[in-house]
């Protein structure tokens, strides 16, 4: 895979797909205020890819789903469950996330994909251990496609 680091909005990256680090689903969507990617997502793109998240009731750590985009002009949005039961991120729920996102990308043939830095913002690890573990992870996996390493500027 061609992949590279970019700074700047992940919901302004010319993909296919993007990836939103949500939680676990334990908390319903419409009970929560999101903040960071997950707030800049359902403000632009409304509330129903967050209600086909929810429909796929409790997510284990580092599961991927993949939703419609609502309203942003992308083929679609791959939902990770990269926080636990303590809204923090650690190694294996980023590397688990990173892994789960590749493998619907590939499975559904998109041809590019950004992620932002799952964990690093209300999962509360170092923006480098996270692009690190990213990095790694997309590195070790097979396929062809563009992956987009966002660090919010």
């Amino acid at each position: 895979m061609d992949v590279r680091v970019v700074d700047g909005d992940l919901l302004r990256q010319p993909v296919d797909v993007i990836v939103n680090s949500w939680n676990r689903n334990f908390i319903p969507y419409w009970l929560l205020i999101p903040v960071g990617v997950s707030g800049a997502i359902r403000r632009q793109a409304g509330p129903e890819p967050f209600r086909e998240v929810g429909r796929r009731g409790l997510l284990p750590v580092g599961a991927a789903v993949l939703t419609g985009a609502g309203r942003l002009p992308f083929k679609g949005i791959i939902h990770v469950a990269g926080l636990n039961w303590w809204w923090t991120a650690n190694r294996t729920s980023v590397e688990l996330s990173t892994r789960n996102a590749l493998q619907i990308f590939r499975e559904q043939g998109f041809a590019s994909l950004a992620f932002p830095l799952i964990g690093a913002g209300t999962g509360g690890m170092a923006p480098e251990t996270v692009l690190e573990i990213m990095m790694a992870e997309v590195q070790s996996q097979p396929g062809d496609g563009q992956v987009l390493l966002v660090r919010y500027k």
